[in-house]
């Protein structure tokens, strides 16, 4: 197991790492990047924090993080979702969900259906196996969101939230931007 995280408050009350703190003010350097590297360090280890949490609660239930997304996805609809459609809403590829729709399939907890719009394709659907395992899942779910972010205020996730999607906007934008001129000659 890792230790334990140790934070500090700056001088303005606000945590941070130390030793990332200094971990990135090499890679800064002197420019008055520092806080952009800092934040950057912090959304990771948060992160990482959120996705050991999701993974301790849906691998004990003999799913993986990635399932689980796909598992709530489908129970918040009441017909199926194509696998592209899943891969674009989970942000990974369709191949990627294929497989986790193969796992779950196995398991009972997701059916293929055919497409009513498009008789060449497939949708995934959730049984009533996974209605099951989904809603045996909320309580504990609800209860480990509720001690991740104890002391938080509502107005402060609004917040966290607004933050967490502008900063995802941010790198969507600057890598279609880097795929448009990775691809000019």
């Amino acid at each position: 197991m890792k230790d334990v995280e140790t934070y500090e408050n700056d001088s303005d009350g606000y945590l941070y790492d130390p030793r990332a703190r200094a971990a990135m003010a090499w890679i800064a350097g002197d420019d008055g990047d520092l806080p952009a590297f800092e934040a950057s360090a912090a959304v990771r280890t948060a992160s990482h924090a959120v996705d050991r949490l999701r993974s301790h609660g849906s691998e004990g239930r003999g799913v993986s993080a990635g399932a689980l997304d796909l598992l709530i996805r489908l129970a918040a609809r009441e017909q199926g979702i194509s696998i592209g459609e899943l891969a674009r809403a989970a942000g990974v590829s369709s191949r990627n969900v294929t497989g986790l729709v193969d796992t779950l399939e196995r398991d009972g907890l997701v059916r293929r259906v055919p497409d009513p719009g498009d008789r060449r394709s497939v949708l995934a659907e959730i049984t009533p196996a996974g209605r099951k395992w989904i809603e045996d899942f909320r309580t504990p779910s609800r209860l480990a969101m509720k001690a991740l972010f104890r002391g938080f205020t509502p107005e402060e996730l609004v917040v966290l939230r607004d933050l967490c999607l502008r900063l995802t906007a941010n790198q969507q934008r600057l890598s279609a931007h880097l795929r448009q001129i990775g691809s000019q000659p």
